[in-house]
């Protein structure tokens, strides 16, 4: 009998509000404080998963304050992009600083295995599919980009406003969201169909 993970090809899934809930009351039970801000930083931002293990702390901290806004480089595309910090995110990300060692400057989730490094894209990943697991999802539907899609497709599905998922996601193309998001032409009829002219 075959005992390898099952792997699922394509899009993986974006979270539903229930499932970022829980995550986070998870989290919070096991006093997961890194990867609980970890969670909510990569929610917020919106960002691949090799751009949010990138993020160092003068990111997020200005005059010794979290932002309520950042902007990083795109490492995939050498591009700006902004995000906000919410409330729920400063929140953790407070409790977080509070424990975390490392420069003052440096990385903002440094690695524990080797040092000047940040946390590897691997194991963020591994992470995420561990907080899938936790909550009964199955972790191959969901991934990093399951985060990264979690907002938007949240945004589009309440706004059908395309272009400021666009620019949430830093894509250059609106096709680009287009695909990402799976707008169907179903989906673009039924938004025609809701306005009144």
């Amino acid at each position: 009998m075959d005992r390898r993970p099952q792997v699922i090809v394509g899009a993986k899934l974006p979270l539903r509000p229930m499932h970022v809930w829980a995550i986070r009351v998870r989290l919070q039970i096991a006093r997961r404080i890194r990867d609980l801000a970890l969670f909510d930083i990569a929610l917020d931002s919106k960002l691949r998963g090799c751009d949010v293990v990138a993020l160092r702390l003068p990111d997020i901290l200005a005059a010794g304050a979290l932002r309520r806004r950042a902007i990083i480089i795109q490492q995939k595309t050498g591009r700006p992009v902004q995000f906000e910090i919410t409330e729920q995110t400063r929140r953790s990300l407070a409790d977080w600083l509070r424990t975390r060692r490392g420069e003052p400057d440096g990385w903002l989730f440094p690695s524990r295995m080797f040092l000047g490094t940040h946390l590897s894209t691997r194991q963020y990943i591994r992470l995420v599919k561990q907080w899938i697991a936790l909550i009964g999802l199955e972790p191959a539907e969901y991934g990093s980009h399951s985060l990264r899609r979690t907002k938007v497709s949240m945004l589009y599905r309440k706004t059908g406003n395309l272009r400021a998922c666009q620019l949430l996601l830093g894509h250059t193309k609106l096709e680009s969201t287009v695909r990402y998001l799976g707008v169907e032409l179903d989906d673009a009829l039924a938004l025609s169909e809701a306005l009144e002219i």
